[in-house]
């Protein structure tokens, strides 16, 4: 198939609007493995919050930027939300082990229970201003955050950990995002997690990737 100079200069443009990334619509993701099973819908999903522009060569330290999320009302629209499917068998619950690595800021959650540094299980937020990366499951109810900390502040740190939660078959899985002010901490250290997109180059902004380690059925 041919390609025209101006279909060309299109695409380059985009990258560089995109901060070098090249994306398709909305929801930034890595497809799932085939042999994830029932939860290959969401093995791979990326929780993204991208700043605005380019990554400046050198920058300081505690540095805000812009989410590029928000399209109106920073307090309302700097969010993200992706609805998967989760397979498997009517009437059978299965034990999920869910690795998460990413660069994130902290944030902190109330009302639930604290699993390690970075999990919590239940709860609710428990501060107005920093980004919320959160997982919902219909059945059994229940739902994570996934940036734990005891308190919030101008930093950033990567994450690489695993953990089990429980999912009955054909229940849907909510994996969303909250900005909360249309600002996040950026990549001011440019952290790079090892074999995780975009290495070896950092991400300018936010993100989680969610990888499915393992699904056995629960007896």
């Amino acid at each position: 198939m041919k390609t025209s100079a101006s279909f060309v200069v299109v695409i380059f443009l985009g990258i560089l609007l995109t901060g070098g990334r090249a994306t398709c619509g909305e929801e930034v993701e890595k497809k799932g493995r085939s042999d994830a099973g029932p939860a290959a819908e969401i093995d791979g999903f990326r929780f993204e919050f991208p700043c605005k522009g380019q990554m400046p060569e050198n920058p300081k330290e505690g540095a805000n930027c812009e989410s590029a999320l928000v399209t109106g009302d920073p307090n309302t629209t700097d969010n993200f939300e992706s609805v998967k499917k989760f397979r498997g068998e009517t009437g059978k619950r299965y034990r999920v082990t869910l690795r998460f690595r990413g660069v994130v800021e902290p944030m902190m959650y109330q009302g639930g229970e604290m699993d390690g540094p970075y999990f919590y299980r239940g709860g609710e937020p428990n501060n107005a201003t920093y980004n919320i990366y959160r997982i919902d499951i219909s059945s059994p109810e229940s739902h994570y955050f996934l940036n734990r900390q005891d308190k919030v502040g101008h930093r950033i740190f990567a994450i690489d950990y695993t953990k089990d939660i429980e999912i009955d078959g054909g229940a849907t899985v909510t994996l969303s995002g909250n900005g909360q002010n249309g600002k996040l901490i950026s990549n001011f250290a440019k952290l790079v997690v090892p074999d995780v997109a975009p290495a070896p180059e950092p991400y300018h902004g936010q993100f989680i990737q969610m990888d499915v380690v393992e699904v056995v059925e629960v007896k």
